[in-house]
């Protein structure tokens, strides 16, 4: 069976999934219906390294990171001069869903490397809603940006030697 996986419902399941703070405030302002104990996130959570060294991965978020920058590389052009359409964009989003899906499904990071990439998490899922919903308050360019923000977050503070990051 194939499922669409929207932003606020992925949000909601990585509340659910992970069961922490940054999780938990995902699921409360995504989901409103969902119920979760976790405390609120820090509104100043900030990405930092481990002790002046860079987080370690595993295959599964080498994997979907790298599918996802490749994905974005790939209408970097389109998307710098602003000609990438709507279809486009909601295509990129639907990619960038389905590998933070994948990461939920398959991730197993220590529990401090963890709450680090709910932080890279959140702005994949911030810029692909952004480019799934363009509309008055969602500009699908600027959700472009705002993953490969993410993408460019996780090459600084993640340990993945086969990364990447976007030169824009």
């Amino acid at each position: 069976m194939k499922f669409q996986v929207h932003a606020s419902a992925l949000a909601a399941a990585l509340g659910l999934f992970f069961g922490s703070a940054a999780g938990g405030a995902w699921a409360a302002s995504a989901a409103p219906q969902a119920h979760t104990h976790a405390p609120a996130a820090n509104a100043s959570a900030t990405l930092q390294l481990d002790h002046g060294k860079k987080w370690a991965i595993d295959a599964p978020l080498a994997q979907a990171m790298a599918n996802i920058r490749n994905d974005i590389a790939a209408r970097l052009e389109d998307i710098h001069a602003d000609r990438l359409p709507a279809a486009g964009y909601q295509a990129l989003a639907k990619r960038v869903n389905g590998e933070v899906a994948y990461m939920v499904e398959n991730c197993r990071l220590s529990p401090a490397a963890d709450a680090q990439l709910h932080l890279v998490v959140a702005d994949l899922l911030e810029g692909a809603s952004a480019m799934e919903n363009a509309d008055g308050r969602h500009q699908p360019r600027a959700g472009a940006v705002t993953v490969i923000g993410a993408l460019d977050s996780y090459a600084r503070y993640f340990d993945d030697p086969g990364f990447t990051p976007i030169a824009h």
